[in-house]
């Protein structure tokens, strides 16, 4: 296992310790990452700024938070950039689409890429049953991994879509059991399958914000 694979396989075993897919979490962390150390070290390279100013800087999911960050300064610098670049154009009244695409939607597409490729290429025992173990991949990281893997190993698929069957099933028998008259039924069903809805919603979803 090279060095690499071993930094991702650890990160993905915290990562499958929480609730949710596994990737998401990884994702949403280094992506907040990615953006604070842009902000903190590379508000003065010309280069990044280009690529920010041509972006028309983060989209809306990961310019979120930027009022929540350590540097203020740099958001505003950032921001002063996107404003006047666009200025020109809304006083003339034209709409003029961004031509790049948000870095951290790039630097998220790459490490996205980086992990599913590590899970898929993975057949260590003692990472199938903490990975296993885990809520698994969101319908959209699992798609992507179809896409990106050379080959989906058995153990993986076998468990991926033992998953969404079970969530599926879930999700009808909730529905099957908010009909009226089966109130008896619906207070027999657990706290979490009470919830399902919430549960496919983010699986079907995902919480990395593409």
């Amino acid at each position: 296992m090279s060095a690499e694979k071993h930094v991702n396989w650890f990160a993905l075993e915290k990562a499958c310790a929480n609730p949710g897919c596994p990737v998401c979490g990884i994702v949403s962390e280094r992506a907040d990452r990615y953006i604070d150390n842009m902000l903190f070290e590379h508000v003065s390279d010309r280069g990044f700024r280009a690529k920010y100013r041509e972006a028309g800087g983060f989209c809306p999911f990961h310019a979120r938070h930027l009022d929540s960050f350590r540097d203020g300064l740099a958001v505003a610098i950032l921001g002063a950039d996107i404003l006047a670049d666009r200025l020109p154009n809304l006083s003339r009244k034209k709409n003029r689409p961004p031509k790049g695409e948000c870095p951290a939607c790039v630097e998220t597409d790459r490490v996205e890429r980086e992990f599913l490729g590590c899970i898929a290429e993975t057949s260590d025992p003692e990472f199938i049953a903490f990975f296993t173990g885990s809520d698994g991949l969101c319908v959209p990281h699992y798609q992507k991994l179809l896409s990106v893997a050379k080959k989906v190993p058995t153990w993986l698929e076998k468990f991926q879509l033992e998953s969404f069957e079970s969530l599926l099933e879930r999700a009808k028998r909730f529905i099957d059991f908010s009909a009226w008259g089966r109130q008896a039924d619906f207070a027999s069903l657990s706290e979490a399958d009470k919830l399902v809805w919430k549960e496919l919603a983010t699986a079907l979803r995902g919480s990395t914000g593409r």
